[in-house]
């Protein structure tokens, strides 16, 4: 017998999004995960509110709503907030009825300012670290570095000389808040101009006959067992940086008990000062030999002899599916923020969006063979 629409709308309804939700759902690990860790944070979010006042909407639940925008590829806060009006999905994973009102975008952005001031998106991303070390996910000794450049959120047109008086601009059309600018025959530099709109960020190209970009530069720490995100660091960029954070990386692992005593890179960390570095932390640099660099390579037989060296040049590969994903996937190849301190807040919460990921894959049981 054929069916028809019936278009009469039911008065009740008697089902919860807990029960549209498969079970074997991927985001059920992932929620439990974070739940989990969330709860660890109960005293940062209690010294984050006044006691007093109007209760605003649960923290846990602001920071869960970034992991999903990064794990679906939502382009904007704004467009999150229209899909929670009738995505059962998000908000089953929120732990909101379908009665509740959705939120307002203009909640992330008076909140951003508070989860800075407390630190909150290192402290979460730090205890979905320490989570996968308690299940037994991580390798303690064998780590890889890798950079990547992260394209501001700043128009070229913005790159200005310092010191001028917006005033005085030359402009040839009639169009003020888009401008037509001509920079040919004018030398550009980071150390003459700057962006008027993201005064933090650096003009830089990633290689010779690229585009220069306005960019920042993210640096990943990974570790080899599982190719997990050990830290990420958000920094200006300039030429060392890479080197300088990948120190800076390991001194903070250090001080939350991880001491590394490999550390693998691609051959733009083959140089003398980063070797030296390392070796007086007592960490062996298996990174890429640059036999083309004037002067030849900085590391020699005692790297290079032992067989752990072809297996480090080999699993160091796998720090570009972090940030292939964080780029791709994850919403991270331009920020969406003004600033090193919001964008590293990104970087932050796009990597605990990554690793909660891969964890949930990693426990997942694999299916029998047929």
């Amino acid at each position: 017998m054929r069916g028809e629409n019936d278009c009469q709308n039911m008065m009740f309804s008697y089902f919860s999004p807990e029960e549209r939700v498969p079970a074997r759902h991927p985001l059920r690990a992932i929620k439990a995960d974070a739940d989990q860790v969330l709860a660890q944070l109960s005293g940062t979010f209690d010294a984050m509110y006044s006691r007093m006042g109007r209760p605003s909407i649960p923290p846990e639940r602001l920071l869960k709503a970034q992991l999903l925008i990064a794990l679906y590829s939502v382009r904007s806060e704004t467009l999150f907030c229209e899909m929670l009006d009738y995505n059962i999905l998000l908000r089953w994973f929120l732990d909101m009825n379908l009665e509740e009102p959705s939120m307002d975008a203009t909640t992330f952005t008076k909140n951003r300012d508070r989860l800075l001031e407390h630190e909150v998106a290192m402290k979460f991303f730090d205890q979905v670290v320490r989570l996968a070390q308690n299940r037994g996910l991580l390798s303690d000794d064998h780590f890889t570095v890798d950079g990547s450049l992260i394209e501001a959120c700043a128009s070229l047109k913005s790159f200005r000389p310092k010191g001028e008086d917006p005033t005085n601009r030359p402009s040839t059309d009639e169009d003020p808040g888009n401008p037509t600018v001509n920079f040919r025959g004018e030398k550009r530099s980071n150390a003459t101009h700057a962006s008027t709109t993201d005064p933090e960020t650096k003009l830089i190209r990633k290689g010779p006959g690229k585009e220069s970009k306005l960019s920042y530069h993210a640096h990943a720490l990974m570790e080899n067992r599982h190719g997990l995100l050990m830290d990420l660091y958000v920094s200006e960029a300039t030429g060392t940086a890479e080197r300088e954070a990948a120190c800076q990386m390991l001194d903070r692992q250090a001080g939350l008990g991880i001491s590394a005593k490999t550390l693998g890179g691609d051959k733009g960390y083959d140089t003398k000062d980063f070797v030296a570095a390392l070796r007086e932390r007592a960490v062996t640099p298996p990174v890429s030999a640059n036999t083309k660099r004037k002067g030849g390579s900085a590391i020699d037989g005692r790297t290079t002899r032992h067989a752990g060296y072809a297996i480090s040049q080999r699993i160091r590969k796998r720090v570009e599916e972090i940030f292939g994903w964080m780029k791709c996937i994850g919403g991270f190849r331009r920020t969406r923020f003004r600033g090193r301190d919001r964008t590293q807040l990104q970087g932050w919460l796009v990597g605990a969006a990554y690793n909660l990921l891969r964890m949930a894959h990693l426990k997942r049981p694999v299916a029998p063979a047929t």
